[in-house]
């Protein structure tokens, strides 16, 4: 039964994929999605359930390493300041903003503790850009930040998924918010993913020259991917942070040896193929997870929590930008170049797979935490993939005049 869902899944997926021709205003995801709520009233669908370990044991090492491997090295070498600092200071700065406006404005609806206002923060920092990046790059005003917003979604992956289990362990366990533990444990489980990923990557990027023929550098590069995420996981370190530093190692092997006997045209035969199969199955199986979900009392709550999502992070931009000077003068920051990458930050699979975590963590008196992040993820999905493209659009006209 689960191999025919599964199969017709795919099937679905195939058809969006091959008539999304032009992805201007409904891209991909969004799509599959809205498929996904509309299945769920389908009784055929009715025993599927999308897990915390399918999502982190199947889906996201293979979508972070693909990620990493591919994420152009001249792009990194000219962002990286920005991007690691959007990816970690910053996004700890917007989760801790997040949390706190959580925790005010809930009390007009519902009261929430603070621990789990910065829980619910946690699951809506992290950002997708698989959505929005290809229709950011139709706009030639546009490619830098399209980098910009892929490369701290890479990193940025790691971060949260610190930020999330220091909240998660703080609000199962009844403790306050203690600084000094939240400091202690994020530098104890980031610096230990990336280590292990610099590891693997060092030697990746060595035995994966030890033989010319394609399909075993893949079969290396399905190892690795894996291997990394599960490693880390085990000693209780970021996999997320092993995954995407090992994928950045093979990036840059790549690009010293100059493709050398085709050895990245190989990689992107197999893991382009991988990439939409999984992104197809994982968006529809969201869709169909979520709808359980999506009849609450508190949408106006949802609502508020989106605005709060989005204007958290504008803050957090302007300052960061406006902060450096040579990201001043890098991207000429105006209020609209700063809105397009605020917008473009759209919660995706990551988001998806901390809440489902939080899902299985929390007691059934504390599913309004689960249905709030469903419905932002949702809101979030479904309204900034829509108005990146007219944005992008309006922002290429203003830097021609």
């Amino acid at each position: 039964m689960l191999t025919h869902q599964v199969l017709l899944l795919l099937l679905i997926g195939y058809i969006i994929y091959t008539i999304d021709l032009k992805k201007n205003f409904f891209p991909v995801p969004v799509i599959l999605v809205v498929i996904g709520l509309v299945l769920s009233f389908v009784p055929y669908f009715s025993t599927i359930h999308l897990s915390k370990e399918i999502v982190f044991d199947v889906f996201l090492p293979a979508l972070l390493f693909t990620a990493a491997y591919q994420f152009p090295l001249k792009q990194l070498k000219d962002n990286w300041g920005i991007i690691t600092m959007l990816s970690t200071i910053g996004l700890i700065v917007t989760a801790l903003l997040l949390g706190l406006s959580i925790y005010w404005v809930s009390n007009l609806f519902v009261s929430l503790s603070l621990t789990a206002s910065m829980l619910l923060a946690a699951v809506l920092i992290p950002t997708d850009p698989v959505s929005v990046t290809s229709i950011m790059k139709e706009s030639t005003g546009a490619e830098q930040i399209a980098d910009v917003v892929e490369g701290e979604s890479m990193v940025n992956d790691g971060t949260s998924i610190v930020l999330f289990t220091i909240f998660l362990s703080m609000f199962n366990t009844g403790d306050g918010f203690s600084f000094g533990t939240f400091v202690g444990e994020f530098l104890l489980v980031s610096l230990g993913g990336v280590i292990i990923g610099f590891g693997l990557g060092w030697t990746l990027s060595k035995i994966i020259h030890f033989t010319h023929h394609k399909e075993y550098q893949v079969m290396l590069s399905i190892v690795t991917a894996y291997g990394g995420f599960y490693l880390a996981d085990a000693i209780g370190v970021s996999g997320v942070l092993a995954t995407v530093v090992t994928g950045i190692m093979l990036s840059y092997e790549i690009d010293k040896t100059s493709g050398e006997h085709g050895m990245k045209q190989s990689l992107d035969g197999f893991w382009n193929i991988v990439t939409p199969t999984m992104l197809s199955i994982l968006f529809l199986l969201i869709g169909i997870q979520a709808a359980g979900y999506l009849f609450f009392s508190q949408w106006w709550l949802a609502v508020a929590i989106f605005v709060l999502s989005i204007l958290m992070r504008f803050i957090m931009l302007c300052a960061s930008v406006y902060s450096v000077p040579i990201w001043r003068h890098r991207f000429q920051p105006d209020l609209l170049t700063i809105s397009l990458i605020t917008w473009a930050g759209i919660k995706g699979s990551m988001s998806v797979a901390l809440l489902l975590w939080l899902e299985e963590d929390v007691s059934s008196q504390d599913e309004l935490l689960v249905s709030l992040s469903f419905a932002v993820i949702l809101i979030s999905l479904i309204l900034q993939s829509i108005g990146v493209y007219p944005l992008t659009k309006y922002l290429e006209k203003k830097k021609q005049h």
